[in-house]
């Protein structure tokens, strides 16, 4: 169990991704066709596609880390590590890799990030906040 808490959450995101762009690179493209369509009470049907759905998926994994962010112990560190790293695998893949290049990469790329920087300046801030100095 300890070891799912330190899998960063956006590495499912980063796994999905990258199954997608192998299987089928063109399901993100802007002009996809729709994965599901949902009628609006306004008349109007949203129409979701492959690429909304990452990003959907990606804000609420993203809200869910910064929860996990607040633990103060040498496994939270090296899960921040481990975010690191899909964030580097993110911008690796934008400037590399030809079907990795699109809005869906840079904005789960940015999520990513958040991620990182966030969960240190949490960490770094519980962690003060936890650190008794002696009375004067």
């Amino acid at each position: 169990m300890k070891l799912l808490l330190q899998i960063p959450l956006l590495g499912i995101i980063l796994v999905v991704f990258n199954v997608i762009i192998l299987n089928n690179p063109l399901s993100l493209r802007p002009d996809a066709e729709a994965v599901f369509t949902l009628p609006l009470p306004s008349g109007v049907p949203w129409e979701a596609t492959m690429s909304d759905l990452l990003i959907i998926a990606g804000v609420i994994l993203l809200y869910l880390e910064l929860f996990k962010a607040t633990r103060t112990s040498v496994s939270a560190i090296i899960e921040h590590v481990f975010s690191l790293l899909v964030f580097l695998v993110f911008l690796v893949q934008f400037i590399v890799y030809p079907p990795a290049a699109n809005s869906t990469c840079v904005i789960l790329m940015l999520l990513a990030l958040l991620d990182v920087v966030g969960g240190f300046t949490i960490s770094i801030s519980t962690a003060r906040r936890d650190v008794g100095f002696g009375t004067a």
